[in-house]
């Protein structure tokens, strides 16, 4: 007889947890969202100049003046928003800010004086605007996550480029269509319809929401933090950082990054293609595609940085960037040619490069301090451009062209190649190689570890 023996069964395996998505994530893409809706006005103005001038004689210079205006106040109250959002809160300053956008965009469609252009497209849109600046994106960066947090924030850094590739071409193709009234009134929808997301998402802190940041153990304890105490740092930083050579150096040549990039290339490239005949959509198209390829530059800039000498990639693309400009009145025509297509590439690659060297610089001779001094440095940039974009203007309506605003601003450049060069190495340090190398390599390490380092 065959004996059977019964075979135990085991219990199947028990299933996985199903992946649960961090609310930090989700925090990030409203952020991501609504970093792209604040800055869709910003890419306006380049296409709505023409026909502001055509409808209302408004001179170059006055339209320019407001865009300038815009500039100045978007950087002088970036390096006060982390104080307000410690202060009122970021949900609270992101909900002000996107409805400050919202309005001084709807309201341009009633507007018939030249001092109702420059409230609505200099005040309002650009404390709104600078009240969502970089400092918005290392706020959250910071507060949510532990793990990632370079990724976060170069992610949300994208956001202003991104705004370049999703407004522009259609902002330029209504204002050909319909006209600017109705273009400008589809920016106003697009920062109100973030304000609901941000209301329902966006938290100060995980843990208003019994969560800890993103990546953070269980010994995790929240910073202790202040309203006064970020004021109160974030002026101590400047007074310092302004008493010393290389501030001012950096300031400096940001300040002619500025000029070159928003105050000039986002303002004026669009109305001085359609001078030598480009159609807007096609010149707003270009213009665009600098905004896809800055991602690429700064990306491999950021590499860069890590592995060469801040001053010396500065000086490289500042150069450059000065030799691309002085070319460039040379290059326009009716219709888009491979030079004027190498040029858009080349601009593109080097757009914002000039950041992660910057920041790099900042940070090995302002230590703990150095993302706040970053941000005054930032606050020069926008200055730069709000000069530039105002001084273009006049140049076009003294001239009759741009000419003479690329040719100057490409001189500028040459000299902010001279500047940085002339910065000198932080205390302690061998190149930035090893700088970015050991805060990479540092990983936990406190800001005051990080401050004694550099």
């Amino acid at each position: 007889m065959r004996i059977r023996t019964a075979r135990t069964r085991q219990p199947p395996d028990p299933a996985p947890p199903a992946p649960r998505v961090h609310r930090a994530w989700w925090v990030a893409l409203v952020c991501f969202i609504a970093l792209v809706g604040a800055a869709g006005f910003r890419a306006t103005p380049s296409v709505f100049i023409d026909p502001l001038h055509q409808e209302f004689g408004w001179s170059h210079g006055t339209i320019s003046f407001a865009v300038g205006l815009n500039v100045l106040l978007y950087g002088l109250t970036a390096p006060f928003a982390s104080a307000l959002m410690e202060r009122y809160g970021i949900r609270q300053v992101v909900t002000a800010a996107l409805l400050l956008i919202s309005a001084g965009s709807g309201l341009t469609v009633f507007m018939r004086s030249e001092w109702q252009l420059i409230v609505c497209w200099g005040l309002l849109v650009g404390v709104g605007s600078g009240s969502m600046a970089l400092a918005f994106a290392a706020t959250v960066a910071n507060r949510w996550f532990v793990a990632r947090t370079g990724l976060v924030s170069g992610i949300l850094t994208a956001g202003s480029a991104t705004e370049q590739l999703v407004f522009l071409p259609l902002v330029a193709l209504l204002v050909e269509g319909p006209g600017w009234r109705t273009a400008s009134l589809v920016v106003c929808g697009a920062a109100l319809a973030v304000v609901p997301l941000v209301v329902w998402l966006l938290r100060d802190r995980p843990e208003d929401v019994g969560l800890r940041p993103y990546g953070a153990g269980p010994d995790y304890v929240a910073p202790e933090t202040g309203a006064t105490g970020a004021l109160r740092r974030t002026l101590s930083a400047l007074w310092q950082a302004s008493r010393t050579r290389v501030f001012w150096l950096l300031a400096g040549s940001f300040a002619i990054c500025g000029a070159s990039s928003n105050g000039l290339m986002s303002t004026h490239f669009v109305p001085a293609a359609h001078d030598h005949g480009m159609a807007v959509p096609v010149a707003a198209s270009l213009l665009a595609l600098i905004g896809v390829l800055d991602l690429v530059g700064t990306v491999c800039s950021g590499w860069l940085t890590d592995r060469f000498d801040s001053r010396r990639l500065l000086a490289v693309y500042y150069g450059l960037r000065g030799l691309s400009l002085l070319l460039l009145p040379m290059l326009f025509a009716g219709s888009v040619q491979p030079p004027m297509l190498f040029f858009i590439i080349f601009y593109g690659l080097d757009w914002v490069a000039t950041v992660p060297p910057t920041m790099a610089l900042c940070r090995e001779h302002f230590g703990a301090d150095g993302a706040i001094v970053f941000g005054w440095v930032l606050a020069a940039h926008q200055v730069g451009a709000s000069v530039v974009a105002f001084a273009a203007g006049l140049v076009r309506d003294v001239t009759g062209t741009y000419d003479l605003a690329w040719t100057g601003t490409g001189v500028l450049c040459a000299l902010a190649a001279l500047m940085v060069l002339v910065v000198r190495r932080g205390p302690g340090m061998t190149g930035a190689a090893s700088d970015a190398g050991g805060a990479s390599r540092a990983g936990g390490r406190t800001g005051a570890e990080g401050a004694a380092r550099g």
